[in-house]
């Protein structure tokens, strides 16, 4: 609301500030002196001090009139100021001392002010905790309302009980009013009778000066009624504004109402005899019968129309997949045809490059950098397990996890093929991060995986979905911590699939696919010997070693290595669960990876995080031979085309090739593969057919390298003799190294 306000100069305000006072008092002694001139009425004075005709019938006026009216006179007198009368002195305007001086055009001057509803006063900063949010916070709303003025009503009903009260109360009194007076009346009369008999004789001097008085008095008595009261007079609004009302309208009241027919009635009257119930039976069970005819045809056209649809979307649905598989086919054919034009470089060095400089290099060889593997999704997950597929040589399958305990997420499994290394074959998400994997060697299709959780899942190639075609569960018995490593078995005694897998909680476990479950079955427990802890009631409690890799026997079925996060490798077997055949004290930290050579059937490998690569034989509790290589070893692998190579990887990027035929002291290739410092290298491994191998790195990246002609030497060709091939001569090769360190230990028995 916007008003406009008239401020008045500030000397006329002053002036009407100082005048109104003013006029009061003249008005109240004005009332005063027209009281003095008057005569005494009734108020303040009783009838004997006023005087009534005494019983002679003359008039005469008492001596307290007199006095009175003398006594009032004196004071009008003296308030007028010695005489002088009050309006004739001169009006004087009262002026402040800070009053400004304004000139016309000052005064003039109108000021627009804005009113709002807004209370300047009220504080706008107020901060009050929110528990909400867990933090201070400004409040929004502050209340605006200022209460200038208050007061508490005292009005009730009329027809409230209370208020009956007081109307009756009133009423009464009303009534006993006239005859009290009335009473008075008649005795003031009889007391003033009595004085003026009394004071005839007294007053006889002054008759004559107060008879003119008194008859004065009693003609203004009869003549002048009671004043009325003056109205009050509104002051004069000094402001200029406009009064402005509304009203709103009151809907008025609407009434609806319905009327529903009334429902039909009909009277109905029969004889119920027995002959009459058995005809309703009967005509009941008739209808129940039809009844059943009528949807036994109703269900068989409805089945023939669903035979009907479902042949034609049947017949729709296979020409469309057949349609999808034949795009798809030719869609893979023409992307790998695409690949293999784009890298025709790397696909012609994989083929035919061998590195001439081998020659000059005394024995030393290189890896050649082929493709590299990588997907956007990995890029933050790490290269977990890495293994080649049976069948097709140039598909291999990667996990990918994490190795952090604090950056746990969602897992992948990914195929890929050398023929197109730009986008993954397959592609399947899991929940948790894969730690390790396998291929079945009957059924390359199949794969075992183990996740970081403790479940372990069977994925089928061949199905489209993503999820695994079967997986454990807390009722099935699963691991409680990591898995590190899975290896299929041979299928047991009733033809059911069987691998076994690792943990860190100390168990080896047996998997079989029974009935399209998975079965589980305890090897064997890692028992630490000489940790036995005392329990609740004197109980012995014996801790359990954590299992991070295993490998079985390539011919022994039954025999089995553990490596363990103490250090230790425990040979076992399958048909022992209590005890372990024999128990290596191998590294000083954990054993990363243990694997038996593929030719001979006493020597195995394995490498730890203590920066060791150790060549053991099974037979021996000492190691044949030791490799430092300055950083801790991730992973290590024997060649599949020989006994005596070998290959690993190191946390600080490097891999290292050795053949202890050519060098049995140090690396004939130790090659940087990952440049960058924060990334490591995780896993190695070989190609089974081609002089290919795939390191893996904590970025989720995967490269190939082709191995120089002095990595993957072959025996040389002696002039009229065959070369010998085959698993025999490798035997043999390897075990004249074996004996060239075994011969000291002998000599020295004898």
């Amino acid at each position: 609301m916007v008003a406009a306000i008239n401020f008045l100069p500030p000397v006329d305000r002053e002036c009407w500030r100082e005048e109104r006072p003013v006029a009061e008092s003249r008005c109240g002694r004005r009332h005063a002196s027209q009281g003095g001139r008057q005569a005494p009425t009734g108020k303040g004075l009783s009838r004997a001090d006023i005087g009534q005709s005494g019983p002679s019938g003359g008039k005469a006026v008492p001596r307290a009139a007199k006095a009175v009216s003398k006594k009032r006179d004196e004071d009008a007198s003296t308030e007028a100021g010695e005489g002088v009368d009050e309006w004739a002195a001169a009006k004087t305007l009262v002026k402040p001392p800070d009053q400004l001086e304004l000139t016309e055009a000052e005064l003039k001057e109108e000021f627009t002010r804005i009113l709002t509803a807004n209370n300047p006063h009220a504080p706008q900063n107020i901060i009050r905790y929110s528990f909400k949010e867990r933090a201070y916070k400004p409040i929004s709303y502050v209340d605006q309302m200022a209460i200038h003025f208050s007061l508490n009503g005292n009005m009730i009903l009329k027809d409230s009980d209370e208020g009956r009260r007081q109307s009756i109360r009133l009423s009464t009194a009303a009534e006993k009013a006239p005859v009290e007076t009335s009473a008075v009346t008649s005795e003031e009369t009889e007391i003033k009778d009595e004085e003026s008999t009394g004071d005839t004789q007294a007053a006889g001097d002054e008759e004559a000066e107060g008879s003119g008085t008194a008859e004065v008095a009693e003609a203004a008595e009869a003549e002048e009624p009671p004043r009325p009261r003056a109205k009050e007079q509104k002051l004069a609004n000094q402001f200029n504004f406009i009064e402005r009302a509304s009203r709103t309208l009151n809907n008025p009241m609407r009434e609806r109402a319905c009327q529903s027919e009334p429902t039909p009635c009909k009277n109905f009257s029969a004889t119920a005899n027995q002959w009459e119930i058995y005809d309703a039976y009967v005509e009941e069970l008739q209808k129940m019968e039809r009844s059943k005819e009528k949807e036994k045809t109703k269900v068989q056209i409805a089945k023939r129309e669903e035979e009907k649809k479902k042949g034609r979307n049947l017949t729709s649905l296979e020409s469309q997949s057949d349609d999808i598989t034949k795009i798809s086919k030719a869609a893979k054919i023409m992307e790998r045809m695409v690949n293999q034009n784009t890298f025709d470089d790397i696909a012609q060095d994989f083929k035919y490059f061998e590195d001439a400089s081998d020659e000059y290099r005394d024995q030393q060889g290189t890896l050649l950098p082929l493709w590299k593997f990588q997907y956007d999704k990995t890029k933050r997950l790490a290269v977990t397990a890495i293994s080649w597929n049976p069948k097709y040589k140039d598909l291999f399958a990667v996990g990918y996890g994490s190795y952090d305990f604090m950056k746990q997420g969602q897992g992948m499994l990914l195929l890929y093929t050398m023929k197109n290394p730009s986008f993954p074959e397959y592609v399947f998400s899991s929940e948790s991060g894969i730690m390790c994997l396998d291929f079945h060697n009957d059924h390359p299709y199949l794969m075992a995986v183990g996740f970081y959780d403790g479940n372990v899942a069977i994925y089928n190639v061949k199905k489209a979905t993503s999820q695994p075609s079967y997986r454990s569960s807390a009722k099935s018995g699963k691991h409680t911590e990591p898995v590190w490593q899975v290896k299929w078995q041979k299928d047991d005694m009733d033809n059911n699939l069987n691998f076994f897998s690792v943990s860190s909680d100390g168990r080896i476990v047996s998997w079989t696919l029974v009935k399209n479950e998975l079965v589980h079955t305890d090897v064997i427990k890692l028992s630490v010997e000489g940790t036995t802890m005392q329990g609740p009631e004197g109980l012995q409690l014996q801790t359990l070693g954590c299992g991070t890799s295993f490998d079985f026997h390539k011919k022994i079925d039954y025999l089995f290595l553990v490596g363990t996060e103490e250090g230790k490798i425990y040979k076992c077997s399958k048909y022992y669960s209590s005890q372990f055949l024999d128990v290596f004290e191998a590294h000083h930290m954990a054993v990363d990876s243990v694997s038996w050579n593929p030719y001979h059937l006493k020597v195995f490998i394995s490498c730890s995080s203590d920066w060791t690569v150790k060549i053991w034989d099974h037979t021996i509790k000492t190691p044949m031979f030791i490799y430092d290589l300055n950083s801790a070893v991730g992973d290590v692998a024997w060649s599949p085309y020989s006994s005596t190579v070998f290959a690993a990887v190191t946390t600080d990027g490097k891999a290292h090739v050795f053949d202890l035929s050519i060098n049995k002291y140090e690396a004939l290739c130790t090659q940087l593969v990952v440049a960058k410092k924060k990334n490591k290298i995780t896993h190695i491994q070989f190609n089974p057919v081609y002089p290919v191998v795939i390191i893996g790195d904590e970025q989720g990246h995967i490269t190939s390298l082709k191995l120089s002609p002095n990595l993957r030497r072959m025996p040389k060709e002696k002039k009229g003799q065959e070369v010998k091939k085959g698993p025999e001569v490798e035997i043999a090769k390897l075990d004249k190294l074996l004996n060239l360190v075994r011969e000291p230990e002998s000599k020295a028995g004898k």
